[in-house]
């Protein structure tokens, strides 16, 4: 998210009606529902999580112990327990 200057982007008219509600404040104006980005199609997170829970199974598949993976990859047996077992589901 950037930060656009209103006098740069709202025409004036505009501008003195919103200043009268929000004088020199801060506001968030949300995407309109068809341009919203699902979350992680703007960088690189959901393949790197991809690719790291991908390992996590294939170290599982290798004989690893979960508490081994835990300590491993810095997550929650819990975190590790989830994982492999969406991965096996996805894998049938």
């Amino acid at each position: 998210m950037g930060y656009k200057k209103a006098t740069h982007v709202l025409p004036e008219e505009l501008l003195v009606k919103v200043q009268e509600y929000v004088d020199g404040e801060f506001i968030y104006i949300p995407r309109v529902s068809e341009h919203k980005k699902s979350w992680g199609a703007a960088t690189s997170t959901r393949q790197e999580l991809r690719d790291r829970n991908k390992c996590i199974y294939d170290d599982y598949l290798a004989g690893k112990s979960m508490d081994f993976l835990a300590d491993k990859y810095f997550l929650s047996l819990k975190s590790i327990q989830r994982i492999i077992g969406q991965l096996k589901k996805e894998y049938k």
